[in-house]
């Protein structure tokens, strides 16, 4: 039996029968495995990644097609059976170096182990019918929703939602982008060195590297495990995708300002803020958890940055000693995530409809509080990684209508613009759906008005 299937396969059952989110439960399996196998290379982890995220985001797609074939339903299936057909037609369907007879007998093999004879016969007819046809034909349906729904495995009440704000076509290109391989950013910490030192030592490791379209950032080709360079642990650069790193450059902390990030975890949007600060000022930095706060702590030690002050804080909750203290506010809120689909497949199947009104309500109350700690003439940004209007421009609309001292700032700077050339400009927000460079976000700037006396 396949030891690098077992491994992916064993990730899958603890996303779908205990709720694992799949980068935790990929990094555990491979850690254990490490202390039982030797012999798992970089390949193999390659390809058990490749696995565990494809059948992830292609999950309602394949599950499909079982249901094409299987005269059991899938609410009936072992959940280590429904895993290994996922993975084995995955890898007939979507992946064309590996055969379909290996995927076969390895899936058969696998149903052995973790089932029954009658569980491995089932495995076997099934698998034997599957080919790359039943996913093609997919693009023969009529009905458009359905179509787009089963041909980039996107639940239906998101199609809904991303309908009330786009045409069919739109709709169909940023299904098929939340799909697309995301790309590495790394953002280069000024603080400590430049990007073309960071590049030659970069090149010394093989790794390749490109420009980003933000000064500060880089794009990283088929590199694995950053973390453990020299270069990464001394701070001189940091992970980071280049949409997260537009939102403090629209926001331009200057030297000197006071400023909340009343989100701040894991810290990336924050310590870019001190970059561009040049590590001067004060940053007030919150989250509700302890342990994300120690995120933000740990990246900001990495980075040699000390202007950070962080706070376990509810943001819905008043603090009045902060009443108009702020110079500026970033206000990058919790949302359902549907901009960064291709980095976390694992939101599609998560998030339902219902919980649209839940998270609106949380945005509301963060926006509502924390606009209260905005001096006068000061800025404000909010963003989310969403690409739906309730959390976005549906959301500032009503502020500003029930907040007259607030106004919306056009976005203008030399960086956005690189943006809003090759992307989506809505109006006086910025929303940029899933491409081939970025993720999906929506930015607003606002300005609270100086009170005329």
């Amino acid at each position: 039996m396949d030891r690098v299937r077992e491994i992916a396969l064993k990730v899958l059952y603890n996303v779908d029968k205990n709720g694992a989110y799949s980068n935790i439960a990929l990094d555990e399996e491979l850690k254990q495995a490490r202390k039982n196998l030797k012999s798992l290379d970089a390949r193999d982890i390659g390809f058990i990644s490749e696995i565990v995220y494809g059948c992830i985001t292609w999950t309602l797609t394949i599950d499909d097609i079982i249901k094409k074939y299987s005269t059991i339903k899938i609410k009936k299936m072992s959940p280590w059976i429904l895993n290994i057909l996922r993975m084995s037609i995955y890898q007939i369907v979507f992946l064309d170096k590996v055969p379909k007879s290996a995927a076969v007998n390895e899936g058969v093999n696998l149903a052995k182990q973790y089932g029954h004879k009658a569980s491995s016969n089932f495995v076997n007819a099934i698998l034997r019918k599957v080919d790359k046809k039943d996913y093609e034909d997919m693009f023969s349906i009529k009905d458009d929703k359905e179509r787009i729904s089963k041909t980039t495995s996107m639940p239906m009440w998101i199609i809904d939602e991303l309908l009330k704000d786009n045409s069919i076509e739109e709709v169909e290109k940023i299904c098929q982008n939340s799909n697309l391989r995301p790309k590495l950013n790394i953002r280069i910490n000024t603080l400590k060195t430049d990007k073309q030192t960071i590049i030659e030592e970069l090149q010394k490791e093989n790794i390749v590297v490109r420009d980003g379209i933000l000064k500060d950032f880089l794009v990283v080709e088929g590199a694995k495990n950053l973390e453990n360079l020299k270069s990464f642990q001394e701070g001189k650069f940091t992970i980071q995708d280049e949409a997260a790193g537009l939102i403090p450059i629209i926001l331009n902390p200057k030297q000197g300002e006071k400023i909340l990030d009343a989100c701040s975890s894991p810290g990336g949007k924050t310590t870019y803020m001190s970059q561009i600060m040049n590590n001067n000022g004060d940053i007030v930095a919150w989250d509700i958890h302890q342990h994300r706060i120690k995120l933000v702590e740990d990246t900001a030690k990495r980075l040699g940055i000390s202007i950070i002050k962080t706070e376990v804080k509810d943001a819905t909750l008043l603090e009045e000693k902060y009443l108009g203290y702020f110079d500026k506010i970033l206000l990058d809120v919790p949302c359902m995530g549907m901009g960064v689909l291709k980095r976390k497949p694992d939101i599609k199947w998560k998030k339902k409809k219902e919980d649209l009104e839940d998270i609106t309500k949380l945005q509301e109350a963060i926006l509502n509080q924390c606009s209260k700690y905005l001096k006068e003439g000061g800025e404000l940004v909010y963003s989310t990684c969403s690409i739906l209007p309730e959390e976005n421009e549906n959301l500032i609309e009503k502020f500003i209508e029930s907040n007259s001292n607030f106004y919306i700032e056009d976005i203008q700077n030399l960086e956005s613009e690189k943006f809003f050339q090759k992307f989506i400009k809505k109006g006086r927000f910025l929303q940029v759906y899933p491409n081939e460079e970025t993720d999906g976000f929506f930015i607003c700037k606002m300005q609270k008005k100086i009170s005329k006396t």
